[in-house]
């Protein structure tokens, strides 16, 4: 069964980026995070010589982007994994190094869509939003066991939250009485937690913040990808690209920082003659962020928060 259609987000910006570095037959190109494999197919139908090392922690998503890119499956490999252990299983695959890299950073699609997998914070569900289904703690469980101060810092740090402390506090108190299990409890939580005059003059729903937290909580996000930028541009070849689709700016700042450090020379100032070790190995192809346009945001709402960072190897 076909899986539910999407719109890969800036998709033809993303394969002309990586387009240059996967001329050569034979180039690989690792998806870090396939999704629904919409990226991934704009990318196998446009270089024809290109082969694919597929990854993603949601079984769920591998077996329909499996289905989608079906008609290239002579070029296809896909892997259940975390994109922090791409090193690891293109040692596994016999790969020494790959010509292109995307990370798409964003909840697909079909998480966003699925209510069981309570992602979103517009439909009552159960409390999950584990991208991976088949391990780890669900929101569910840091709500009901968090500590105030925990549970503080995690809205703070990766909402963004004003309130954090007092929907906290909140939480804690409800859970007393009943444990956590269903999202629609938590957005009226919030609701009632952040002032009226806040909520009159931010759009959007309260909750976004909360839930934006949890999910990067529950999937360990920022310390996955502090982990997986460095290591993966690592794995480049000379020549070959990544390219990051962050849509938070705690996601952006890491991985702006990991390729600036990679396209900055590590000599003192002034040292006329620099050793090639302490040459910039990176160079930058995006000059700085690149947003999407007004006309596909129109089209597809998803691609408003995007930024998108290129950098090239330029040195083994």
């Amino acid at each position: 069964m076909a899986g539910p259609v999407h719109v890969p987000v800036m998709r033809d910006r993303v394969v002309a980026l990586l387009a240059p570095a996967l001329a050569e037959p034979g180039a690989v190109f690792v998806d870090a995070t396939l999704g629904l494999g919409g990226h991934s197919a704009a990318v196998l139908d446009s270089i024809p010589t290109c082969r694919l090392v597929g990854l993603d922690r949601d079984t769920a998503a591998l077996e329909i982007a499996g289905e989608r890119l079906a008609a290239w499956s002579d070029r296809v490999t896909l892997v259940h994994a975390v994109y922090d252990a791409m090193p690891e299983v293109l040692a596994d695959l016999g790969i020494a190094a790959v010509q292109g890299i995307l990370f798409d950073l964003g909840v697909s699609s079909m998480q966003l869509d699925e209510t069981a997998r309570g992602f979103a914070y517009a439909q009552d569900a159960p409390l999950d939003m584990r991208m991976d289904a088949s391990t780890g703690m669900t929101a569910a469980d840091i709500l009901n066991t968090y500590s105030v101060e925990d549970l503080t810092h995690v809205l703070r740090e990766y909402g963004d939250e004003r309130f954090a402390r007092r929907i906290a506090e909140r939480i804690v108190a409800e859970r007393d009485v009943t444990p956590w299990t269903m999202s629609a409890r938590l957005v009226e939580l919030v609701r009632e937690a952040i002032p009226m005059r806040v909520q009159r003059t931010s759009p959007g729903n309260p909750a976004k913040r909360t839930f934006q937290a949890l999910r990067i909580e529950v999937n360990d996000e920022l310390g996955v990808l502090e982990r997986a930028i460095p290591a993966s541009l690592h794995c480049l070849s000379e020549g070959g690209r990544m390219v990051v689709m962050s849509y938070q700016s705690l996601e952006d700042t890491i991985v702006k920082r990991a390729m600036h450090a990679g396209a900055t020379s590590s000599a003192p100032h002034g040292l006329p003659v620099v050793p090639d070790s302490m040459k910039p190995w990176l160079r930058l192809i995006t000059r700085g962020a690149e947003k999407a346009s007004e006309a596909e945001i129109s089209i597809n709402p998803r691609s408003q928060s995007v930024r998108v960072r290129a950098a090239e190897r330029v040195a083994a």
